[in-house]
């Protein structure tokens, strides 16, 4: 892809996400296109349907979150590490409330599939779980499917941004019972 070409892909993943996380998933794909810079044209190039956009700005989100996981290592000791991404992941979670019913389509349609998302959300959770015991400040017998299920429990059941403080309680007491004794 051209440098340009680029430029115009990552604004307008850019905008839409502003745009999704800001609560309006229906907002018009023009406005989108006017918020990145570019013309509707170059967003329909780029994504043909409302659908394709979606999905790229969710796969983005989900790659960004799980390449945090290094990122946070190579700064923060690690179960610090792991309490900050599970703050990123809420804020994933939020992003695909607000995308929820076309991502319900997307699924439907097969193009993207919960265990996919549950794989590749695991290896990061592995990630920071294996620094935190070889560090030991976490236990080694955690399963990271166990956190990524316990993450998404507790987003389920608060994810309201008026419940922000109840579930980073429910983080922090996740915490405790991961932290090494």
């Amino acid at each position: 892809m051209r440098a340009d070409a680029q430029r115009n892909r990552e604004n307008l993943l850019a905008a839409a996400r502003r745009a999704f996380t800001a609560g309006d998933a229906a907002v018009a794909l023009e406005a989108i296109a006017r918020d990145a810079g570019v013309g509707i044209g170059t967003l329909y190039r780029h994504f043909p349907t409302r659908e394709a956009l979606v999905e790229a700005v969710y796969r983005a989100e989900r790659d960004r979150l799980c390449d945090s996981a290094d990122e946070l290592l190579a700064t923060h000791r690690p179960d610090d590490a792991l309490r900050a991404w599970m703050d990123q992941f809420a804020d994933y979670v939020a992003l695909k409330r607000d995308m929820a019913d076309t991502l319900r389509r997307i699924i439907a349609s097969g193009a993207v599939t919960p265990s996919e998302a549950r794989e590749q959300l695991s290896g990061a959770a592995a990630t920071l779980l294996d620094a935190g015991a070889a560090a030991g400040t976490i236990r080694a017998d955690v399963r990271p499917e166990d956190v990524v299920v316990s993450l998404v429990g507790i987003f389920l059941i608060c994810g309201d941004p008026g419940q922000r403080d109840q579930a980073n309680r429910l983080l922090d007491l996740l915490m405790a019972g991961l932290r090494a004794h």
